[in-house]
């Protein structure tokens, strides 16, 4: 399928794919359970909780405790999914997670939204750009970025099944659908097109930059491979240098800093496999600030045009 192909089938928040995709999968295993730091709304578990109020916890503005909580569940069988902000479920809880869930191996499902700077006007304290880092990091710890709608659901539902800590990030504002649920494997690379003069890794929102960028770069003649890189641990490396050895050169985009997050992983295993010239868009070193996602996108250097300048960049490195 050709870039210019890819339609949107409409537009919907990744949370809303979390929301819908925790039902599913706590009908099909009833040892699945909910917790919420006190952001239920915005964390889309009222039909969670409609359906299987008993298996609903309310942990209030404790998030530390939360964490606790669902390792001690997990001991007991239950499949615990932690809801709350992506800043919440990482930064302020990074002892009780690295302690108490990724030492020991719990199967802990930590669930976050609100990541990047999409979450808008709440500004940079709420912005968490360092998230993927952190959990990374941590030994044993799968980290899952769904691109849309439709693929948080299908990783919500994928997670529950799969043995061992993890962690799903996802996003506030409505975005364009794009993918089929049947699509998403965990620890698969998702490739949206085949190409031969730049390689561009996307995950999470910039996925859908990535493939725009794409066209734009189809139309000037040149020839792109878009891969969705939905698990950035682990990562699914053969398609990564098999990429790579084909077309010599690569960007990475996510709405993370550069530093730390899915630019990092591709680096690492280029250099350690097939050493390519590589530029990275995401945040530079820096936090966000208050404003619109697109708004701050833009301005931060995420936007359509961003991928663009820097897959010609990209080629202009590649030896000859």
């Amino acid at each position: 399928m050709a870039l210019k192909d890819i339609q949107s089938t409409g537009s919907k928040d990744t949370r809303s794919g979390f929301g819908d995709g925790i039902v599913e999968a706590a009908r099909k295993n009833e040892n699945v359970v909910a917790l919420s730091a006190d952001l239920l709304g915005s964390m889309k578990l009222n039909s969670f909780i409609k359906e299987f109020p008993e298996r609903f916890v309310q942990c209030g503005i404790g998030e530390a405790n939360m964490m606790g909580i669902a390792s001690g569940l997990s001991i007991g069988g239950k499949i615990p999914f932690t809801t709350t902000f992506a800043n919440f479920s990482t930064g302020r809880v990074y002892d009780q997670i690295r302690q108490s869930i990724a030492y020991s191996g719990k199967n802990v499902k930590i669930c976050a939204s609100h990541a990047g700077v999409t979450l808008g006007e709440d500004g940079a304290t709420h912005q968490i750009l360092e998230d993927i880092g952190l959990m990374k990091m941590l030994p044993g710890m799968t980290v899952v970025v769904p691109c849309d709608y439709t693929q948080t659901k299908a990783a919500t539902q994928a997670i529950a099944e799969y043995e061992g800590p993890v962690y799903l990030r996802f996003g506030r504002p409505s975005w364009p659908i794009f993918t089929k649920e049947e699509d998403f494997q965990i620890g698969k690379a998702q490739y949206f097109s085949e190409g031969t003069d730049v390689t561009i890794f996307a995950c999470g929102h910039l996925v859908w930059n990535a493939i725009q960028a794409g066209v734009e770069l189809e139309a000037k003649g040149i020839s792109v491979e878009v891969i969705n890189i939905h698990t950035i641990k682990p990562l699914d490396e053969e398609a990564v240098i098999k990429s790579i050895k084909k077309t010599k050169c690569a960007v990475t985009a996510e709405e993370h800093n550069i530093i730390g997050g899915l630019g990092d992983a591709i680096g690492q295993c280029a250099a350690k496999n097939f050493p390519i010239p590589i530029e990275y868009v995401g945040t530079k070193d820096t936090f966000g600030e208050s404003g619109t996602p697109k708004e701050l996108l833009k301005k931060y250097g995420m936007d359509v045009s961003d991928i663009i300048a820097a897959a010609e960049k990209v080629m202009s490195r590649k030896s000859s």
